[in-house]
């Protein structure tokens, strides 16, 4: 189960402007199940969650594991939502060093040469025994023309065909759209594998989908555990959706009181990756007709000795949602040193996570003493089921939320500019 508790936020908020915040997440809500507010079309992400199509899940899970036994590099190529939900878990859910499978790397996320550049040369290096990478492909793309991914394509491309001839078909695999898109062409042609993104679903709700279910699948992560965490709580919410709809109306009601940002944090390096998808998640859904909170994230403690003078004394334009796991995941503790020359021997004994835990609970009273809205957003342990849970209750949250501000949780006509002006730029 994810709890939410509200508590270190709803005191900043006075009890009218609440309730009048609960309603508009009442109706939200109401709008979302009965698919009649704006964007509805866009609802396949609820949809795969009420009619699992396990069949698909079996042939991911398959192709998965035939990757991750033959593979020595797996590229990722897509940028937003075509990535960034699969490395949340991935990140989340991997050993930091080191691992039983293949490397796995990201590209067609920004225009970067210099890092496209090296990673071709690293693709080309033999291994230690002398003998070449074998490397494995799945650029992701509805379109096939977001000029990021696109170009990533082209160049990785290029380098398999070099290596492998005729079988470069075989280490190439599109996730894209079912019959539209510029990728078809190229599938077409080549006779790459291909997985369909459903038309329904757009690319920040799609980590659920092929998208996201393949690269986390050759990391060698349960995606069948994963899946079923959010089904079942797709299932609890449809019963009783009452934590989401108290968090939806509080942040609601803190954006209409005039704060501007919500710094989304964990005390656990490995959810960082999950902040960024929760970040592109909101923004790119609530950030329109000059409304929105703004998403940001940060790591703590570390990033305590960068922002904290900012979070505890600055402009008090900002709540805090922290991202919990409560049972520790890490049995190192701290040894007890004859002389005790660093001042360290009080914590003999304890566990990281132990003192990890009193971190954040010493940073939770001294920001909440400093006018700081605080929710806690947490889960008993970090696994695939619970991480499976947590994507559907940001996605949902989500949506109940931008619904609640009165505009489309769902499209992004924004982003459209700045390609308008990149193209004419480059002379398209």
């Amino acid at each position: 189960m994810i709890k939410c508790d509200i508590g270190f936020a709803r005191k900043f908020i006075e009890d009218d402007a609440y309730f009048k915040a609960r309603k508009k997440a009442d109706n939200a809500l109401d709008q979302l199940r009965d698919k009649t507010g704006p964007g509805s079309e866009w609802l396949g992400w609820r949809d795969i969650l009420a009619d699992p199509n396990d069949a698909e899940l079996e042939q991911i899970g398959s192709l998965g594991e035939e990757i991750r036994a033959k593979a020595d590099v797996f590229i990722v190529c897509g940028i937003g939502g075509s990535y960034l939900g699969a490395k949340a878990v991935i990140d989340a859910l991997s050993p930091h060093f080191g691992s039983n499978g293949p490397e796995i790397l990201f590209a067609g996320h920004h225009i970067g040469g210099k890092y496209l550049e090296e990673m071709l040369t690293y693709l080309k290096e033999p291994k230690e025994d002398g003998s070449a990478k074998n490397i494995y492909l799945n650029v992701i793309s509805k379109s096939g023309s977001t000029l990021e991914t696109a170009l990533a394509f082209r160049i990785l491309r290029e380098l398999l065909e070099k290596m492998y001839g005729e079988d470069s078909s075989e280490h190439i695999i599109c996730t894209t759209s079912k019959e539209r898109g510029l990728l078809n062409k190229v599938i077409d042609e080549k006779g790459y594998r291909k997985f369909i993104i459903p038309e329904d679903v757009g690319g920040r709700y799609s980590v659920l989908t092929p998208v996201g279910l393949l690269p986390i699948a050759v990391a060698g992560i349960d995606i069948r555990t994963l899946f079923y965490g959010a089904v079942s709580a797709y299932n609890q919410y449809e019963d009783n959706a009452e934590d989401l709809l108290e968090y939806a109306a509080l942040r609601n009601a803190i954006h209409e009181s005039g704060k501007t940002i919500d710094v989304f944090a964990t005390f656990e390096p490995e959810l960082t990756s999950l902040g960024g998808w929760i970040q592109q998640l909101l923004g790119e859904s609530e950030g329109k007709e000059g409304k929105g909170i703004f998403p940001t994230v940060a790591t703590f403690s570390t990033d305590l000795h960068s922002l904290g003078q900012f979070i505890q004394q600055g402009q008090r334009s900002l709540m805090e949602t922290f991202i919990i796991v409560e049972k520790p995941f890490s049995k190192l503790r701290v040894n007890e040193i004859e002389g005790d020359g660093d001042n360290l021997n009080y914590l003999a004994g304890r566990s990281f996570h132990e003192i990890n835990t009193k971190a954040r609970e010493g940073t939770t009273e001294a920001h909440s003493e400093g006018d700081v809205p605080i929710v806690r957003i947490s889960m008993e342990t970090l696994n695939a089921e619970n991480i499976g849970k947590l994507i559907y209750f940001f996605e949902l949250l989500t949506g109940i939320f931008v619904y609640s501000l009165g505009v489309n949780p769902f499209n992004q006509p924004g982003v459209e500019d700045y390609k308008k002006a990149m193209y004419r730029l480059l002379g398209k």
